[in-house]
């Protein structure tokens, strides 16, 4: 890639960025609009979420990393700190796949 590429890109980044702050006085949204928008962002982390969690760049990733999620649910629920979410789930992903389902 040319770093002239680059360069558009950068300054078109910046561009994008720096609209919210200048245009937040001037355009002016509902509460209902606000709060389809919260919802949408929502939606969307947590379709990516789901993706990530259930396909790998083969196909399916199996059910040891479904059931990891799940745990981390159920902890993240039970409002755990999250040094306990990570550690169960990433160990019952690893005894999953220590015995053989992947």
């Amino acid at each position: 890639m040319s770093w002239w590429v680059i360069g558009v890109l950068a300054a078109l980044t910046y561009c994008f960025r720096i609209v919210g702050p200048v245009l937040r006085e001037r355009i002016h949204v509902g509460p209902r609009a606000v709060r389809y928008m919260e919802l949408a962002a929502t939606a969307l982390l947590v379709s990516l979420a789901i993706t990530q969690t259930v396909y790998a760049s083969d196909g399916f990733a199996g059910w040891a990393r479904i059931a990891g999620i799940a745990v981390a649910g159920v902890l993240i629920w039970r409002r755990a700190p999250f040094v306990v979410i990570v550690v169960g789930a990433a160990a019952v992903t690893a005894v999953l796949r220590l015995v053989g389902l992947t």
